[in-house]
């Protein structure tokens, strides 16, 4: 299994709290669509540097590789990208 997490900032402008969740109800319903996703969650942070992280578990590398290119990811990418300003990712396998 691979556990793929992402933390985001969003841009200043938008409403934060709204964001997330139009973020969190586009990638949560991934789950069932993309092969190999197990499980995804969407959650808005409280201080810090950023303002929400994913969490997401995915049964292999690949499954995880090919998530990236899955044409339903793809689709809800702009949903995402139009709100953010900066990220960062790390995976690992256990």
């Amino acid at each position: 299994m691979v556990k793929h997490i992402v933390m985001y900032c969003l841009r200043e402008d938008c409403d934060k709290s709204a964001a997330v969740e139009e973020i969190r109800t586009a990638l949560e319903a991934l789950v069932g669509v993309v092969p190999g996703l197990i499980t995804m969650q969407i959650r808005q942070t409280t201080g810090g540097k950023y303002d929400y992280v994913l969490y997401s578990e995915f049964e292999s590398e690949e499954a995880l590789t090919n998530y990236k290119t899955d044409p339903a990811h793809l689709a809800v990418k702009p949903i995402v990208h139009g709100y953010i300003t900066d990220r960062v990712a790390a995976d690992y396998t256990v």
